[in-house]
């Protein structure tokens, strides 16, 4: 029997490329069938850990759709940060310019010999001793940068690794644009916060997980105290710095798998995944006790201010509807008022 005849080197270059192709057809669906920011990141991330074969992985992204910077995402892998760095880049460094005008990735090396300035964003990046940066580009413009550690087999990324992952990188950042766009449409401007109807949304789905696979899930209502009071006294400008800052206290004590919501006015709701009742207690009065210790400046005025808070845990047999359990933890809420406001209650 003749013996099957070995690829020659140029035989087997073109069935890795025909492979690549196929491996980024994969995962241009994989990534544009994501809407959530926090999976799509997770997704892109364990991507480049396969396709690259490196432990080391992180991703600079806005915060938010109007922020002017790209800020470390904290979902990273393989690199160990320093209390000395804020790890941001203004989308208008010269870096984030130069990766407009050339469809390019970098060293640190290269970074170094062109002539960009190595100022404090660039020391925080150069600081976590990547092997490679790359620019999330769509339409030649920037939506983010990766960050590549060394490989696994210790070798320089090769010229065809660096045109593989600016491909990788081209299809990811049209997925984070798309997103972006999602997340305009779902999230409240004031307080960057989910909107009311995408919160519910998302509820139903979970629930529906939360029952099938008997998985924990627990939802927070919480109202400002005495709301009106800052409106009447201070003004609605004041108003809103209040409703920020407790915005920000409220994303601060969740993860990226829960969500939190402007239920409207001065009320929020947040959905705590994986979460029973009794862990859902501790992190509501982590809420609690963290706006009230807040000290707000406005206009030379030092104010304070206090939260009362419901908890629900869901039941499958009491809770056929997300809505009820929503009610359940709006029941609590109102417990909380009538025991004297900052206080946190269980529903029964």
């Amino acid at each position: 029997m003749a013996k099957a005849k070995k690829p020659n080197a140029a035989e087997a270059s073109l069935e890795k490329q025909i492979y690549d192709l196929r491996q980024l057809l994969e995962i241009s669906k994989s990534l544009n069938s994501v809407i959530d920011f926090s999976t799509l990141i997770d997704a892109l991330l364990y991507t480049c850990m396969g396709q690259m074969k490196t432990l080391g992985v992180a991703i600079f992204t806005k915060k938010n759709f109007d922020a002017n910077c790209f800020q470390l995402n904290r979902n990273y892998y393989g690199f160990e940060l320093s209390n000395d760095y804020d790890y941001t880049i203004p989308e208008g460094h010269p870096l984030i310019t130069k990766f407009s005008e050339q469809n390019i990735c970098m060293t640190v090396s290269e970074i170094k010999k062109s002539k960009i300035p190595v100022d404090e964003p660039l020391k925080g990046l150069i600081s976590l001793d990547p092997s490679l940066i790359v620019p999330l580009k769509a339409k030649n413009h920037i939506n983010g940068l990766l960050v590549l550690g060394e490989q696994i087999t210790t070798e320089p990324y090769s010229d065809y690794d660096k045109e593989h992952i600016l491909n990788i990188a081209s299809l990811a950042a049209i997925a984070i644009s798309n997103a972006a766009l999602i997340e305009m449409t779902t999230t409240d401007m004031m307080t960057h916060l989910k909107l009311k109807h995408y919160f519910y949304t998302v509820l139903m789905e979970k629930l529906d997980l939360s029952e099938s696979q008997n998985i924990p899930l627990s939802v927070l209502m919480l109202d400002i105290d005495f709301f009106k009071r800052f409106n009447d006294t201070y003004g609605h400008a004041c108003g809103d710095v209040v409703l920020q800052m407790v915005a920000s206290v409220i994303q601060q004590n969740t993860r990226n798998q829960d969500m939190a919501a402007r239920y409207g006015g001065e009320e929020f709701v947040v959905m705590l995944c994986d979460t029973p009742s009794s862990t859902a207690m501790k992190i509501a009065e982590r809420i609690r006790s963290s706006i009230e210790n807040l000290d707000i400046l406005y206009e030379s005025q030092h104010l304070s201010l206090t939260i009362s808070i419901g908890v629900a845990e869901f039941d499958p047999e009491i809770d056929k509807t997300s809505k009820i359990l929503v009610e359940r933890a709006d029941k609590a809420l109102y417990n909380a008022k009538q025991c004297g406001r900052n206080k946190v209650s269980l529903a029964k």
